[in-house]
């Protein structure tokens, strides 16, 4: 199961997104375990208190992955890490909110699914996304939005070229059979969510 937390929240903030196995608090347990699988939060959102909103859908958290280190994505890192005894997650450990090292084609256990980490620079130098081939699942961070938007390249690190390398490279690996896209702002896309990639990657190459 695949949860929003920050939806709904008026603050400037990230999405921020709990990963859980089916024994979440709105549906039934897959078996008489009840597996949860690895409970996880890609990003943690800023700027809002995310602590009851994770203790309404699981009993604790295992790990916290990062897409990226702006702010808004990682305001809340101390507050969950403090309340769940929790380390983080990301691409690199030269910045504070980065514990753990994710290297590029690493794998990522969220939920009961298995993730590919994807280094795509050009937003931000850490920017990774994560995808499930199996599940069809990919969490694009601010690399790609709804309808074909694509990450600002005119803050620190951006940059446009690199960010349009980084955009065919997910194009290529994920192809026409993705079924879900998680995205860093706005709504997640169920409906067609390749063609919301095809489209950024076109987008950021015009605008």
């Amino acid at each position: 199961m695949i949860h929003n937390l920050a939806a709904g929240v008026q603050a400037f903030t990230s999405n921020a997104f709990l990963v859980s196995g089916p024994a979440s608090a709105d549906a039934p347990a897959a078996d008489d375990d009840g597996d949860a699988g690895r409970r996880v939060l890609v990003d943690t959102g800023s700027n809002f208190d995310i602590l009851p909103l994770v203790d309404e859908r699981v009993d604790g958290l295992d790990a916290v992955v990062l897409t990226h280190t702006h702010h808004d994505h990682v305001g809340n890192v101390d507050a969950v890490c403090d309340a769940y005894d929790v380390e983080t997650w990301g691409f690199d450990t030269e910045q504070p909110s980065v514990d753990n090292a994710i290297p590029d084609e690493g794998t990522v256990e969220l939920g009961l699914g298995s993730y590919e980490a994807l280094h795509t620079p050009g937003h931000k130098d850490d920017h990774l996304c994560f995808y499930d081939e199996a599940a069809g699942v990919l969490f694009a961070g601010d690399l790609i939005f709804q309808n074909g938007g694509f990450g600002r390249t005119d803050l620190e690190e951006g940059d446009r070229p690199t960010l349009i390398r980084s955009l065919d490279r997910v194009r290529d690996r994920v192809g026409d059979d993705l079924a879900e896209l998680h995205v860093g702002h706005g709504p997640s896309v169920l409906d067609a969510p390749f063609d919301h990639v095809e489209l950024a990657a076109r987008a950021a190459r015009t605008r």
